[in-house]
């Protein structure tokens, strides 16, 4: 169900992004660079036996932090597990880091419940920090380092 992501996976990646982050969305090249970058960790859920994208994740590693970048699952996907199953990917390879940092619009409660119920706390707080002039809630998780790249 989770795998590395491929540029064969951006088209429907791409749709995805727009459809969940509207204004907020990156664009097809944005998404090659995420793909391509250093440190980065693009993953994909897809349906059993097919290749249909139904959620993403993409992580970014600074030596000792990890930046969640991305976590999006279609919306007839939510609340089965698929967002839950991203973010363990990506826990699972946070290269050197020792932490996780992140930041969601304090507009999505839904988001924020979820990333707390995944041991992330609240460290501060960014006015105004998106388009549509919601805050972001940057969060932090501590992480158990495997170095494993």
């Amino acid at each position: 169900m989770i795998r590395l992501a491929t540029a064969a996976d951006l088209p429907g990646v791409a749709v995805l992004e727009r459809a969940l982050f509207g204004a907020e969305a990156w664009d097809e090249a944005a998404l090659r660079a995420e793909l391509d970058g250093p440190g980065r960790r693009f993953v994909v859920a897809h349906l059993d036996g097919t290749d249909e994208v139904v959620g993403y994740a993409v992580s970014m590693s600074l030596g000792d932090v990890v930046d969640l970048q991305r976590v999006a699952v279609r919306t007839d996907a939510q609340r089965g597990g698929v967002a839950t199953a991203l973010l363990d990917d990506l826990l699972e390879h946070p290269g050197e880091a020792d932490r996780m940092l992140l930041e969601v619009s304090a507009a999505n409660r839904g988001a924020i419940a979820f990333y707390a119920r995944a041991g992330f706390s609240r460290i501060d707080v960014r006015a105004r920090y998106y388009r549509d002039g919601s805050a972001a809630i940057v969060m932090r998780r501590a992480l158990l380092t495997h170095g494993d790249g």
